[in-house]
C-alpha cells in the first residue's frame, strides 16, 4: 500500500514545467471516485465547489470539522494523493493555521492550497503576516514527517479591475514575483495565481518564479497547450466542473418534469 509520504512524494514529483499536472476540482466522495477513474493522477478540492455541495458560502463558511469529515470520506472512497483547498488556513495566525494543517494531514490529504486573501476583507496578508503563515504550515507537516506540497496562493489578480491597462498588469505581475520569492523561502513548494489570464505576465512568472505555477483555467485563459508551452506546471478546473455537473442536473430535472 502506499504510504502518505510516498503520495506527498508523487504530487511533487507531478509538478513539471511544461508538462502540467491537471486538476479536475471534486467536492466529495462521489466526485472524487468519479474523477479517479478517468485515469487522474491527483485528486483535488475545490473550496468554492466543497462549501456550495453542502450548502454553504465560500470564505469559510463550511465549518472545518466538516472539512475534516469531507476529507477523511474521500480519502476512504479513492487511493490516489488528496491535496485540498484550505482556503486562508481556517485561522488568521500562524499557531491557528499550524493545527489546521495537522488536522489536514493527519485526516490524510499530503497537499493543501492556502492562500494570502484575508478572509471578509478585500485585501491580502503583508508579505511578511503570509509568509509567517506558511512557515506554519511548513512546521505542521514537518512535525508529522509529511512533505506535504504547500500551494501557496495569491488573490492579487482576483482582486485586481481585469480591464486595467498593461502597465498596471504588469505592476501586479511584479507584485506576484515578490511574493512567489518570499512564498518560497518560507517553505511554499507551488505558487498559485487564479485570475491571471494575460499571456506575458504568465509567461514572465514561468520563466522567474522560484515555484511552480498554476493556473485556473476560466473562459478567459489561454489554451492547456499553450500554458503548458509557456512553462506552467499546474492546471486547475476550479469551480468549473461542480458549475456543469450542476447545470445538467438542472437540464434533466427541467426535462424530466416537461415529459
Amino acid at each position: 500500500m502506499t504510504t502518505q509520504i510516498q503520495q506527498a512524494q508523487v504530487l511533487h514529483d507531478l509538478h513539471v514545467k511544461g508538462n502540467p499536472l491537471v486538476l479536475v476540482n471534486i467536492w466529495d466522495a462521489g466526485s472524487a471516485a468519479v474523477i479517479e477513474h478517468t485515469g487522474a493522477k491527483v485528486i483535488a478540492t475545490g473550496s468554492w465547489s466543497v462549501a456550495t455541495a453542502h450548502g454553504y458560502e465560500d470564505g469559510q463558511a463550511f465549518p472545518f470539522t466538516d472539512v475534516i469529515e469531507n476529507l477523511k470520506q474521500i480519502k476512504q472512497k479513492v487511493q490516489l494523493p488528496i491535496t485540498i483547498d484550505i482556503e486562508g488556513g481556517y485561522g488568521h495566525t500562524p499557531e491557528q493555521v499550524f493545527q489546521s494543517v495537522q488536522m489536514i494531514i493527519e485526516a490524510g490529504a499530503v497537499g493543501i492550497n492556502i492562500e494570502d486573501q484575508i478572509i471578509g476583507e478585500q485585501r491580502l496578508y503583508s508579505v511578511e503576516e503570509q509568509c509567517a503563515r506558511i512557515a506554519a504550515a511548513r512546521q505542521a507537516a514537518d512535525q508529522l514527517g509529511i512533505p506535504l506540497f504547500i500551494n501557496a496562493r495569491t488573490d492579487i489578480f482576483l482582486q485586481a479591475d481585469p480591464l486595467s491597462s498593461a502597465s498596471v498588469q504588469k505592476e501586479h505581475a511584479d507584485h506576484a514575483l515578490t511574493r512567489a520569492k518570499a512564498y518560497a523561502r518560507a517553505g511554499a513548494n507551488g505558487f498559485f495565481v487564479p485570475g491571471l489570464s494575460d499571456p506575458t505576465c504568465i509567461q514572465m512568472l514561468c520563466t522567474h518564479s522560484p515555484l511552480p505555477i498554476n493556473i485556473m483555467l476560466t473562459t478567459d485563459t489561454p489554451s492547456v497547450s499553450e500554458l503548458s508551452a509557456w512553462g506552467v506546471s499546474r492546471i486547475s478546473y476550479g469551480p468549473s466542473p461542480y458549475q456543469q455537473v450542476m447545470n445538467t442536473l438542472q437540464q434533466i430535472g427541467q426535462d424530466a418534469l416537461m415529459s
